[in-house]
C-alpha cells in the first residue's frame, strides 16, 4: 500500500500531462480524477453566461499544433510541451516568412531554455512559445504554422465538496486548476488540497464545517461568487486560496487578507510573533497573487487569505517549462499539508471561551487543578504530579482570568511565552471540570 508521498507523486503524475486551459475537457479530467480523492460535486456555467463584470468566454478546443520548416521539419509540436502553443489560440494554417513568424512567437530572453505560459483569453489571436535558444536557432526560411483549435458553445466548470462539522460556519479552502504543464505554480495547489481534505476527514470532530472548491483562476472565481457570494458572506468564517506551496528548503508563506480583522490574520501573526515560526507574513494587495484579490474585492471583503510556499514570481520557473516536479519537489507539498492541517487544528482551538465560576479563583486543587500542599518541594509542579514547571497551570490561571468573552485564545496566549497548541490540555481539562465553555467564535460569545 503506498504511503501519502507516494501518493501525492501518483496524483502528480496523472495530472500534469493534460492540456488545461480556464475551460474545456482539460479541466473536466483534471476533476473526474480529483473526484477519486474528495467527492466533489461538478458544476458548469453555459458560455456567454454574464457574471457580474464578466461574460464566460466559449470552450477552447485544442487537437494539434506545430511549426515545421521549408524542408518537413519539424520546429516545435504541442505533443512535446503543452505550453509551446498560445493558450486558447485562433486556428491558423498558413507559410509564413520568419519575420512574420517572430510577431508571433514568445520567449524568455533571460532564461534562454525556458518556454513561457502565454494566454490570451479575451482577445482573438494565434501564437506559439518556444525557448530563447529555439528562436535564436530559426534561419530566413519559409514556415508553416498550424493550429487546429476551436471556439465553441461550452460550460465552465468549477467542483466543490463540503465537510460537516459542528458548527454551520464555515472555513474556505480553494485552489485553481487551468494552468497546463507547470508543477509548483498549477498542481501544488489542488494536491495539496486533496490531501488536506483527507486528512480532515480523519478528525474524530470538527468545529467548522469545510467548503473544498475548485475551479479556473480569476474567471472561475468570480463565477462561484456569483452563485454562491451571498452564501460566504453569511457563513464564511474565514478561508485560504492555495497557490505555489512546493519550494526546496522554502518556509510556508500567508499572503494577509484584506479583512484586517480575518481569523487567519491574527492566528498567523500570533505564530510569527510568538510561536517561533519561521513562517513569512505578506501584505494583501490586489496587484498580484491569485483568486484571493476576488473574494476579497470590496462588495464581499471576505476573510481569505492566500498559502504559498515558493511564491508566484519568486522563483525562475514562474509561468514557464522550468517549472518541474524536481524543483516544486513533492516532499514539500506534504509539508505543506502538515502545516497546514496544524494551522486549521489551532483554528478550532482558537476563538473566544468563558470561564463558569468567575467570582473568584475557583478552588482548583478539587479538580486537581492546583497542588493540594504549599511546599518549596512541588513549586515546579501544576499539580500533585505533574512536573512541568508550573506550564499547566500557569495556562490554566490564565484561561480562566481572560476567558471572558472578550479576549480571543491568541490574546491569552499572547501574554505567556507558550505555543497555541500547548493550551488544549488545558483548555480540555478545564471543560471536563466544568470550568470552561467555548470556543465560541465571535467576541461576547455569540456564535454566528
Amino acid at each position: 500500500m503506498m504511503n501519502e508521498l507516494q501518493q501525492m507523486d501518483q496524483l502528480f503524475d496523472r495530472l500534469f500531462p493534460l492540456f488545461r486551459s480556464i475551460t474545456g475537457e482539460g479541466v473536466r479530467q483534471t476533476l473526474h480524477i480529483l473526484q477519486e480523492y474528495i467527492p466533489l460535486e461538478i458544476e458548469e456555467i453555459p458560455s456567454g453566461t454574464t457574471v457580474f463584470d464578466w461574460t464566460i468566454p466559449k470552450e477552447w478546443v485544442i487537437r494539434e499544433a506545430w511549426i515545421k520548416d521549408s524542408s518537413g521539419r519539424e520546429i516545435i509540436n504541442i505533443t512535446n510541451s503543452n505550453l509551446h502553443v498560445v493558450n486558447y489560440s485562433e486556428p491558423i494554417d498558413r507559410i509564413v516568412s520568419l519575420d512574420e513568424l517572430k510577431q508571433h512567437l514568445f520567449t524568455i530572453p533571460h532564461l534562454p531554455d525556458a518556454i513561457p505560459y502565454v494566454i490570451s483569453y479575451y482577445k482573438e489571436r494565434w501564437g506559439f512559445c518556444m525557448s530563447q535558444q529555439q528562436l535564436d536557432a530559426l534561419v530566413d526560411d519559409q514556415y508553416h504554422v498550424y493550429i487546429d483549435s476551436e471556439k465553441m458553445d461550452g460550460v465552465l466548470n468549477y467542483a466543490q465538496a463540503v465537510l460537516p462539522g459542528k458548527s454551520k460556519r464555515e472555513v474556505l479552502i480553494t485552489s485553481y486548476i487551468c494552468h497546463p504543464s507547470m508543477a509548483n505554480n498549477e498542481l501544488s495547489g489542488p494536491i495539496v488540497a486533496a490531501f488536506l481534505y483527507q486528512r480532515l476527514k480523519k478528525w474524530e470532530q470538527r468545529e467548522f464545517t469545510y467548503r473544498f472548491v475548485f475551479h479556473p483562476e480569476t474567471i472561475g472565481s468570480i463565477a462561484y461568487l456569483a452563485k454562491y457570494g451571498e452564501h460566504l458572506k453569511e457563513n464564511l468564517y474565514s478561508g485560504m486560496v492555495l497557490t505555489c506551496l512546493g519550494g526546496k528548503d522554502k518556509s510556508l508563506s500567508y499572503k494577509m487578507s484584506r479583512k484586517k480583522q480575518a481569523p487567519l490574520n491574527a492566528l498567523v501573526e500570533y505564530m510569527v510573533k510568538y510561536g517561533k515560526s519561521d513562517m513569512g507574513m505578506r501584505s494583501f494587495s490586489p496587484l498580484n497573487g491569485s483568486d484571493e484579490r476576488q473574494y476579497c474585492s470590496p462588495g464581499f471583503n471576505l476573510p481569505m487569505g492566500q498559502f504559498s510556499r515558493m511564491v508566484y514570481g519568486q522563483y525562475p520557473g514562474y509561468h514557464n517549462s522550468l517549472d518541474t516536479k524536481e524543483e516544486m519537489t513533492i516532499e514539500a507539498l506534504l509539508q505543506s499539508v502538515d502545516e497546514l492541517e496544524e494551522i486549521l487544528q489551532l483554528q478550532e482551538l482558537n476563538g473566544f471561551y468563558y470561564n463558569l465560576k468567575p467570582f473568584g479563583e475557583p478552588q482548583l486543587s478539587k479538580y486537581d487543578l492546583y497542588p493540594d500542599l504549599n511546599a518549596p518541594t512541588i513549586r515546579g509542579k501544576s499539580s500533585n504530579t505533574l512536573i512541568d514547571n508550573r506550564q499547566h497551570l500557569n495556562q490554566v490561571l490564565m484561561l480562566l482570568n481572560y476567558a471572558d468573552g472578550i479576549h480571543s485564545l491568541t490574546d491569552i496566549a499572547a501574554k505567556m511565552n507558550y505555543p497555541l497548541k500547548d493550551y488544549k490540555m488545558s483548555i480540555d481539562r478545564l471543560k471536563e471540570a466544568g470550568l470552561l465553555d467555548g470556543p465560541f467564535r465571535d467576541q461576547q460569545g455569540e456564535i454566528g
